[in-house]
């Protein structure tokens, strides 16, 4: 017979908190019962509102604080937390990186795959990191309107500091919403797929300055066009790309297919490891720049690299990371399912001069079997997959080519403990400890680098 919860919908009590979920939710239970608290840390008390109940857990709200932790971060805006912007936002910094070392040495337990794990590597101002905004714009009280959704709901709560965006893109979003105000351009409404704009986008090089516009339309036209462009370029000068991206799909994806550039350049440049890369409206290219290049610089330190090596780099979008380890390794090939991203990555390769990288389109996967059954053997391997990590097929066809070494790039732990597993089991063990990197600071992503050497 199920067992009845504890608790109902509206039930008012006092409780201690004693953990975070992975979505940055604090915990509390009643008889053993989980419910999750928005804007909660542990070891603070709290009196706790229960907003919904499921068959084996339920949400509440903190309707009030009794007992504060040392580790609220107290200098937050609570429409960061309100919308998920910024889920991490109530913990103090500290007490961010000491969370997200834990997750990791927490989900490697349940693997049960004994490893040790650094203190994550955090950023001297973890706030105004991000290089790229997509804003969504909706109708409230007759005018367009930017903000962000509130949690779980498709309702818009207007916002105008971003709190993690660089600053200067918080200042052209609202720029650009007060021009398209002026012109009374209708926003995008998804329950009718009628208006015009649907987001606006705004891309920023850390390092160039260089800044790119994308109107992301509904429509295959953009009313005024002329005028919104002429005042975009004239109240934002670092504007050196100004496109519109049509997008006419019932979707939650937020960038259609076609491309229009209304003025300027196709795409605006920026620097890693002093190399210079090219980005489009749809570039994969890391949000944070400052970061990234600790995380690259890590990868390549941790390989071990000497000059001498044959290197596969698998998912190498724009071609970044084999980019930068080109001049220190004797050759590397890069793969990539994202057609514009191999191209990008070429043209990347001859803007920099680089002539001993290659890049290939087509899965990871698929590849990388294809490589192992014609004989290939690198002597390092580096794989930075997305968020559903790798396959048991390229695992397999990655050891089965027996590099030397094996660096796992990481941006979801508990993906990369479940690889750690196989890859264990194919002959490999780690070496020194899991490095994880704050990427993205008052959000619950985690990167890492694992380094696994061939016994």
């Amino acid at each position: 017979m199920k067992k009845k919860a504890p608790v109902v919908k509206n039930q008012e009590f006092d409780a201690t908190v004693i953990d975070l979920t992975y979505e940055g939710n604090g915990v509390v239970k009643v008889d053993d019962f989980p419910i999750f608290v928005a804007n909660a840390v542990p070891g603070e008390e709290i009196r706790v509102g229960i907003t919904k109940v499921a068959g084996t857990y339920a949400f509440g709200r903190v309707i009030k604080t009794l007992k504060e932790s040392a580790d609220r971060n107290k200098d937050v805006d609570v429409a960061t937390l309100t919308t998920g912007i910024a889920p991490l936002a109530h913990l103090n910094y500290d007490a961010q990186l000491r969370f997200k070392q834990n997750q990791i040495q927490e989900l490697f337990k349940k693997q049960h795959v004994d490893v040790e794990v650094s203190e994550t590597l955090g950023m001297e101002n973890p706030t105004g990191y991000r290089n790229k905004a997509q804003i969504p714009t909706r109708e409230l009280r007759g005018e367009l309107t930017t903000g962000f959704f509130r949690r779980g709901s498709h309702n818009l709560m207007p916002i105008e500091d971003f709190y993690i965006q660089d600053p200067e893109i918080d200042k052209a979003i609202v720029v650009i919403r007060d021009i398209l105000r002026k012109y009374h351009i209708p926003a995008y409404n998804e329950f009718e797929h009628t208006g015009v704009i649907r987001n606006i986008m705004v891309r920023r090089g850390y390092y160039s300055h260089e800044m790119m516009v994308v109107l992301v339309t509904r429509s295959k036209k953009v009313p005024g066009a002329e005028m919104i462009v002429a005042d975009i370029r004239e109240a934002l000068p670092e504007v050196k790309s100004i496109i519109q991206n049509v997008n006419q799909e019932k979707t939650n994806v937020i960038l259609g297919e076609k491309n229009n550039t209304l003025w300027g350049k196709d795409v605006i440049t920026d620097t890693l490891f002093g190399k210079k890369f090219v980005i489009g409206p749809n570039s994969f290219y890391q949000v944070n720049p400052q970061t990234t290049e600790t995380l690259y610089q890590l990868a390549a330190d941790k390989a071990g690299l000497t000059g001498d090596e044959e290197v596969i780099d698998a998912y190498s979008g724009i071609g970044t990371i084999s980019l930068t380890i080109a001049d220190r390794v004797k050759s590397v090939l890069g793969v990539e399912v994202v057609p514009g991203a191999v191209d990008d990555a070429k043209r990347n390769a001859d803007i920099n001069g680089v002539n001993n990288a290659k890049f290939e389109l087509g899965k990871a996967e698929e590849k990388m079997v294809e490589w192992h059954e014609a004989g290939m053997r690198p002597d390092v391997i580096f794989v930075d997959p997305p968020r559903k990590g790798l396959t048991p097929e390229l695992i397999d066809a990655a050891t089965g080519m027996e590099p030397e070494k094996f660096v796992y790039i990481s941006c979801n732990p508990a993906t990369l403990a479940r690889d750690t597993v196989q890859i264990l089991e194919n002959g490999y063990h780690i070496q020194g400890p899991v490095q994880p990197i704050d990427q993205f600071p008052q959000t619950t992503h985690i990167e890492s680098v694992t380094v696994f050497v061939k016994d």
